[in-house]
């Protein structure tokens, strides 16, 4: 079946800006950072912080910096850049000569599309997909807020903020009553079960069980991350804002922006989860039926997090385009070095990445596979984190040296695009 409607295909090599694929390739490896404890399922998990109670001195070093600079602050800038591609689509379809009706019908198709994906990859390996929050989010955020302008898109991401600082403070306002109660009062005990992660999924050796585990996990998960929480859907608008004046392509054009949003940015989202890393290693003491506060502040420091990294990487794309002496070509090492072009083959192929990342860890570590998640702890499983992602880095340096996409993208794009038209032959 041929895709009729569309005046031209996906974006070619030539067209990437660095910016966004530095950023997908190198967040990956935080978002293996973030995900791998979860593997740790025989380990007693903080209510607070999902990271073990126990462990070592080296071990709490690792679960402290975790905790302050990656949890819960990868999935908003990875919001940020699926936004933000969606414009970039939408930019190339529009100015190729297709209707914008039919642009952002393909776009709707694709976010239905991711969220299937998201579905299948939560029932086979993993419970924590953020494909589903992202397509679901990105279906009511097209539908809604995709045509009208700049102001409204600043507006309401300024409403959804408001919202969300106002379920914060409410938070730590509840949390500090609800610390008052002693730790045997049976309401404590109640809120403290409920706060401890569950590791059914990982923990189960029965692979059909876990099915139905983790299914039950992300759909709470995909409507809680990807609308309840409103990081996705702020994220996604002011994605649409900053797409529209291609800022990641052109960062050159937006440098004093970017620092600000970069330096604010980060710091917000690193002074954030203070409080719950200093409780983690012991420094402070809050206790267990008083720790879902530190949830709404992660959520809400974490969106200024999300965004000064992608400032950051913005920076960072601009320094790499300065470098180069010539338009982009062909061959990503040779124009930005060894290291940088390995980063960007892996952010062209980050979904593939994202779900090669679950296919390295589901069977290897949970109780339903190999099991060698009992025997790891967070040091040990963060250097697992990272030789998962240099693996990923050495496929798609693979498939990037040899002219090949990544799997996943293709097909998810010959879903969205159907199949080429063949070319009629030459006589």
């Amino acid at each position: 079946m041929t895709t009729t409607a569309l005046t031209r295909g996906p974006v070619q090599a030539a067209e990437r800006s660095p910016a966004p694929d530095l950023a997908r390739g190198f967040m990956l490896l935080l978002i293996a950072v973030a995900n791998t404890p979860y593997y740790l399922w025989a380990s007693e998990m903080s209510g607070g912080a999902s990271h073990p109670v126990d462990g070592s001195a080296l071990d709490k070093v690792v679960d402290f910096l975790i905790i302050t600079t990656v949890d819960l602050r990868t999935y908003p800038m990875f919001a940020f850049l699926f936004g933000y591609g969606m414009m970039q689509l939408y930019n190339r379809q529009v100015s190729s000569g297709t209707p914008e009706k039919a642009a952002r019908r393909l776009l709707q198709k694709r976010n239905w599309l991711l969220l299937a994906f998201g579905f299948v990859h939560a029932a086979l390996l993993w419970m924590g997909d953020v494909l589903g929050a992202y397509g679901l989010a990105g279906l009511l955020m097209v539908w809604l807020f995709f045509q009208v302008k700049d102001r409204t898109l600043i507006v309401w991401t300024s409403v959804f903020g408001g919202l969300l600082t106002i379920g914060t403070v409410f938070s730590v306002i509840g949390a500090w009553f609800v610390a008052q109660l002693p730790a045997d009062d049976p309401t404590a005990r109640s809120i403290a079960s409920d706060l401890a992660p569950s590791s059914d999924s990982m923990a189960t050796t029965s692979y059909l069980v876990s099915i139905a585990e983790r299914l039950g996990y992300w759909t709470l998960g995909t409507f809680l991350q990807g609308l309840l929480v409103l990081v996705v859907p702020m994220m996604l608008l002011l994605a649409f804002w900053a797409g529209r004046r291609r800022i990641l392509e052109h960062p050159g054009e937006h440098l004093t922006l970017l620092r600000r949003v970069a330096v604010v940015g980060i710091t917000i989202g690193w002074l954030g989860p203070l409080p719950s890393a200093l409780d983690h290693v012991g420094v402070i003491d809050v206790p267990d039926h008083a720790a879902f506060v530190f949830y709404p502040v992660q959520f809400l420091t974490g969106f200024f997090g999300g965004l000064g990294y992608v400032a950051l990487f913005g920076l960072i794309g601009h320094r790499v385009a300065q470098r180069r002496s010539g338009p982009p070509s062909g061959n990503l090492f040779l124009t930005d070095g060894p290291f940088t072009g390995a980063v960007q083959a892996v952010g062209k192929r980050s979904l593939t990445s994202y779900l090669l990342q679950s296919v390295l860890c589901a069977p290897v570590l949970a109780a339903w596979g190999l099991g060698l998640g009992q025997y790891l702890s967070s040091w040990s499983m963060l250097l697992y984190a990272a030789l998962v992602w240099g693996l990923t880095v050495a496929f798609a340096v693979w498939q990037e040296r040899t002219g090949r996409r990544g799997p996943a993208e293709v097909a998810l794009r010959r879903l969205v695009y159907g199949r080429p038209a063949r070319k009629p032959a030459t006589p």
